[in-house]
């Protein structure tokens, strides 16, 4: 198959999704077309002064323009949706660096992703040219979080149905309640600040002292800040940037002058998966109303990457499905979340009364599944398919050892066939992969660690 004038081998495709173009053949092939033509770097910085850095390849010919353009704008939004940034720099190719630059601003086909980035970093989001030897060098500063058990220990995890909390004394929850609460639909700030308080209270009231907090919650934080988040998606911007970016903050306070560390849901996840395998290099993947994502690297580190893979690219073919949010295609959350069973499943010959709720459609889908329906075993075994491919690229930017698979998406035998599937293409068309990464479901020990008491083991304590 040629793609931009690229050739690309393919052995497995979606038997429901024909036209799909992994992003990851696209690239291993151009990069491998492009090889020592014209050096170009591209990076990526965010707070605090880190900088991933990406060097590589383009043609630097009119013939292989549109695939330049291609390969350089998915590696920016790779980078951009896997790490973070304000500011994105070009280093080696002028055309590449206006090329981008008209992309990622006002009024240019990214304007989403920059005006996120810009709201998430509160710095104007940028696009700069360079030399390619003036290319900046990569800053990581990757910090110790989690797997502090030491002392008496709130953990807390903010849902979207249901808040969770424990109360953690030397690594072992002594306490652990579930409150159904309903933070995407109240716009009130109080409501989820006095939601908050009321669990912290609760399982402080369960210890002799309060030693640390550890919060994992849904969104995007910086330094322990709410950035963006779907659980006050009703609380008015003024209202957001009085009550809610500080809420975790201000609420901790109550309780007292102690340590706190707020993150992401996604990380939290990757990190009790590390804790119950005993092991690093672990990238969770919940497949739910979304794809929510977290990585611990090799240090058994949260990193402070953004990790939001629903934004991030998969998929090259032009008529793909569009993000409604974002107005981009080929992205993550239409392929490995309820809305990719929800995009096959008519696919299939599987009916689904559009005036069902999303996750309704799902469940018809899993009855089906129930039935022993092999259009049901089609929609799980084309997301396999989808997820092999996705992990040949993922790969690309994330040391994976360990892929922890989570979410309503991945629940029952549908599950068992998404890995089995997946599976199978990287032993096919990555086999350097499918002999380093694991796929894992969540096993006993793995929900005994539990996301609160992850959660609660994020602070050190000194």
């Amino acid at each position: 198959m040629e793609v931009y004038g690229i050739d690309i081998s393919i052995k497995n495709v979606p038997e429901l999704d024909s036209g799909f173009i992994p992003l990851s053949k696209f690239a291993e092939a151009f990069e491998k077309s492009a090889s020592g033509k014209c050096p170009i770097a591209i990076a990526v910085e965010r707070d605090g002064g880190q900088i991933a850095v990406r060097k590589t390849f383009i043609h630097g010919t009119k013939e292989m323009e549109q695939a330049d353009r291609v390969y350089v704008e998915r590696t920016v939004k790779m980078m951009l949706w896997c790490y973070g940034g304000f500011k994105v720099y070009i280093a080696g190719s002028d055309d590449m660096y206006k090329f981008i630059a008209e992309t990622y601003c006002k009024g240019g086909a990214r304007e989403f992703d920059a005006d996120f980035m810009a709201r998430v970093y509160e710095r104007d989001f940028e696009v700069v040219g360079c030399k390619y030897e003036d290319a900046p060098e990569s800053v990581q500063k990757s910090v110790s979080v989690g797997r502090h058990l030491n002392g008496c220990r709130i953990g807390f995890d903010a849902g979207g149905s249901d808040r969770k909390v424990s109360a953690v004394i030397e690594g072992k929850p002594v306490f652990s309640e579930e409150v159904v609460w309903f933070p995407k639909t109240n716009s009130d700030p109080d409501y989820h600040f006095n939601g908050i308080l009321e669990a912290f209270k609760t399982a402080a009231s369960k210890m002799p002292r309060v030693d640390a907090i550890g919060v994992s919650s849904a969104g995007i934080y910086v330094q322990n800040r709410a950035m963006v988040a779907s659980l006050f998606l009703k609380v008015p911007l003024d209202e957001f940037d009085k009550k809610v970016k500080d809420i975790y903050i201000r609420a901790a306070k109550e309780i007292g002058d102690i340590p706190l560390e707020v993150a992401n849901d996604g990380d939290v996840t990757a990190l009790a998966g590390a804790m119950s395998l005993e092991d690093n290099n672990v990238l969770g993947i919940a497949m739910g109303t979304s794809e929510a994502a977290g990585f611990v690297d090799s240090e058994g580190n949260i990193t402070g990457w953004l990790n939001e893979l629903a934004f991030a690219p998969v998929d090259l073919q032009t008529d793909a499905m569009e993000d409604e949010w974002s107005g981009d295609i080929g992205c993550g959350v239409k392929y490995f979340s309820q809305d990719g069973v929800i995009k096959l499943a008519p696919r299939a010959g599987i009916k689904l009364d559009e005036s069902l709720s999303p996750a309704e459609k799902l469940k018809v889908v899993q009855g089906e599944m129930n039935n022993g329906s092999d259009a049901a075993r089609a929609v799980y075994r084309s997301i396999g398919i989808y997820l092999g491919h996705a992990i040949g690229y993922y790969s690309m930017y994330y040391e994976i050892k360990h892929m922890l698979l989570l979410g309503r998406v991945m629940s029952g035998e549908g599950g068992d066939l998404i890995i089995e599937n997946a599976e199978k293409v990287l032993k096919e068309e990555y086999p350097e992969l499918a002999n380093k990464i694991q796929l894992h479901l969540p096993d006993e020990k793995i929900r005994r660690v539990g996301q609160s008491v992850a959660a609660a083991s994020l602070p050190e304590v000194k």
